[in-house]
């Protein structure tokens, strides 16, 4: 494998975003999700830099990995929370260091962006691959637990 490469996303990368997403609800939640509805969300994303952004790895000029970040005002802290979401490394390239090249490129944004306050993420709670990772990479779990009403899924 050749060094990877972390870049932000474009409208081109929109399909890989789209069906990377699938893939990790399906594998993560057993979830199928609508291709037309995920695809109309990736595209929205891309085009409103205010919902957020993703973030690409590459390797031999595929992409390999994705993560995306959205934002979360903290009126405690004056400033804002970027939210790690949407990860997902292909198969074949996971362990890799794929996820820590998406996650150092972020964090190093982050340091440098004045506004910025932290990073979070969430994670299920049966996926200790994941939060091992997380906390391999100096995360720290928290005492929060997450509720949600969803009016879509």
């Amino acid at each position: 494998m050749s060094p990877i490469s972390v870049r932000p996303a474009t409208l081109l990368d929109s399909a890989t975003i789209a069906d990377f997403n699938s893939r990790m609800a399906l594998e993560t939640e057993h979830r199928r999700l609508d291709p037309e509805r995920v695809s109309n969300g990736v595209v929205a994303l891309l085009k409103d830099a205010s919902k957020g952004a993703y973030f690409v790895a590459a390797s031999d000029g595929r992409i390999v990995g994705q993560l995306l970040i959205t934002f979360e005002w903290s009126d405690w802290r004056n400033g804002t929370f970027w939210w790690i979401q949407s990860v997902y490394v292909a198969e074949g390239f996971r362990g890799r260091g794929v996820f820590r090249a998406l996650f150092q490129h972020i964090q190093e944004m982050a340091k440098q962006t004045p506004a910025v306050c932290g990073l979070r993420l969430y994670v299920e709670a049966e996926n200790e691959g994941a939060r091992d990772t997380y906390a391999r990479l100096g995360m720290k779990r928290t005492s929060y637990e997450i509720f949600e009403t969803d009016f879509v899924l």
